[in-house]
């Protein structure tokens, strides 16, 4: 099947955002308030809800493109939502990754690395 690997890292894609997204939705409270310690030294801290909100909403777009991508790769092996999936799994990303850097959690910003190749790899190889 030609389109193996992207197929399979938007799935990756797909149940990542989409399990972060619901335990955001499941735990708002908890997620909040443990957001607020990790950003309580940065410019953030009175901002969280309002962060956490704008994360919420780009992983489940992201997820939700990268499903229907899935569906488009399978059926007639189109790439346009694929490709949008990747590209908004990318940006999610960065913006993790900008959190955890201001935070100054540099494991955390390692682990974001990790999702990321794999987020540009697919969307290299829809584009």
């Amino acid at each position: 099947m030609v389109n193996s690997a992207p197929i399979l890292i938007l799935i990756f894609l797909a149940v990542t955002f989409i399990q972060s997204g619901y335990d955001k939705v499941m735990d708002w409270k908890g997620n909040v308030n443990w957001l607020k310690e990790h950003f309580s030294k940065t410019r953030l801290k009175n901002h969280v809800p309002l962060a956490l909100m704008h994360v919420l909403i780009l992983e489940l777009i992201s997820g939700v493109l990268c499903i229907v991508g899935c569906i488009e790769l399978l059926v007639n092996s189109g790439r346009t939502f694929g490709l949008y999936g990747g590209i908004f799994s990318c940006i999610t990303l960065i913006m993790l990754l900008f959190g955890q850097r201001l935070a100054k959690d540099y494991d955390g910003a390692r682990t974001i690395v990790i999702y990321f190749v794999p987020a540009a790899m697919v969307v290299f190889w829809l584009s």
